[in-house]
């Protein structure tokens, strides 16, 4: 019995940090063993938006490839495994730009002026003026799943919504066509661990906001950031009784501390632990962590054309997948074939 198919993407942001990793990328990598799974780099979706400041986008495409570059190395770095899934770059994919606009023939111009995707990126963003290329955001990540003919794309219960589009997408040319050629992309819900910024409990870790560490961060990066981290305004001495919940190191104990957490909880109530020591404590957990994940990312970075060879295989895998697929659809939408005067 063959598995399922997963799709699933992320802009390119360059090095990823704990809240990518935690949030998204362990479910990658727990999902290859479990699926056939293709994650890609959304290269076009970065183009959709002006950019600007440390973003990529239309207006500032310089380092665009080397943010592409330093992805795809955390990824592997990560644990994505080239022989378990396939990885590559949205924009390789030539066969999704031409779903894209064979799509864009069937989509109701009210499905993308309601889509939530559409609406977030434009508050987002802060866009005042959304571009042809944003307003058909969804219907692209539509031809980004359904070009390999996703059947699971795995998102938190937020994102739930994110996918109806492709689903009606789905459900749309098949009525329309009489044929069967799109599966109806059904989501992988997860739970996604809440990881707070290191300056709040209350805001997300975001690059965008400088509150977050990098995988790409040093032992003595990481140390040093969470020695500056938020902790309770109120526990100025060790014996002060502090008030964990309202802490940033103490919702991370709880996710790279886990089973002494409940000793860190009745420590702190009852003045018993300085915010100090445990800052060191975190942060040797932390980097005990991720210890593998810096050990493979040093090799990689040592051995550029390894990345290469992984985005080039993973390609030419997913561009034979979808080049079928290409072929489907012309065919039930009477297209000329290819070559025909």
């Amino acid at each position: 019995m063959s598995k399922g198919r997963v799709t699933s993407g992320m802009r390119p942001t360059g090095s990823l940090h704990l809240g990518n990793l935690l949030g998204a990328l362990n479910n990658w990598v727990r999902l290859q063993d479990e699926y056939e799974c293709f994650y890609f780099i959304v290269d076009w979706h970065a183009l959709t938006t002006p950019g600007g400041g440390d973003a990529v986008g239309y207006e500032h495409v310089g380092e665009l490839q080397d943010r592409v570059r330093e992805m795809a190395i955390d990824w592997v770095a990560g644990g994505l495994d080239p022989e378990k899934c396939s990885i590559f770059v949205q924009s390789h994919i030539p066969e999704v730009a031409e779903l894209h606009l064979l799509f864009s023939m069937i989509t109701p111009l009210g499905w993308l002026e309601r889509n939530p995707t559409y609406k977030e990126m434009i508050l987002g963003y802060k866009i005042d003026s959304p571009s042809y290329g944003l307003l058909g955001y969804p219907t692209l990540q539509s031809a980004d799943i359904l070009a390999y003919k996703g059947e699971y794309v795995p998102v938190g219960k937020d994102q739930e919504a994110h996918v109806n589009m492709t689903r009606d997408l789905a459900q749309r040319f098949n009525s329309l066509y009489g044929a069967k050629v799109f599966p109806i992309t059904q989501t992988l819900l997860t739970e996604v661990p809440k990881v707070p910024g290191t300056d709040s409990v209350d805001k997300k870790m975001s690059k965008s906001a400088g509150n977050y560490i990098a995988l790409s961060f040093t032992e003595e990066e990481t140390a040093e950031t969470v020695r500056n981290m938020f902790t309770d305004p109120t526990k100025i001495r060790k014996n002060d009784k502090g008030h964990p919940d309202g802490c940033v190191v103490f919702a991370f104990h709880g996710i790279y501390n886990k089973g002494e957490f409940a000793v860190v909880r009745d420590e702190c109530e009852k003045g018993l632990r300085g915010c100090v020591d445990c800052k060191k404590q975190l942060a040797g957990r932390m980097n005990e962590a991720l210890a593998p994940v810096r050990a493979r990312r040093r090799d990689l970075e040592a051995n550029p054309g390894r990345i290469r060879e992984i985005l080039h295989a993973g390609a030419m895998h997913a561009r034979e997948i979808a080049r079928d697929t290409l072929d489907e659809v012309r065919d039930v939408m009477n297209l000329p074939p290819r070559g025909s005067s």
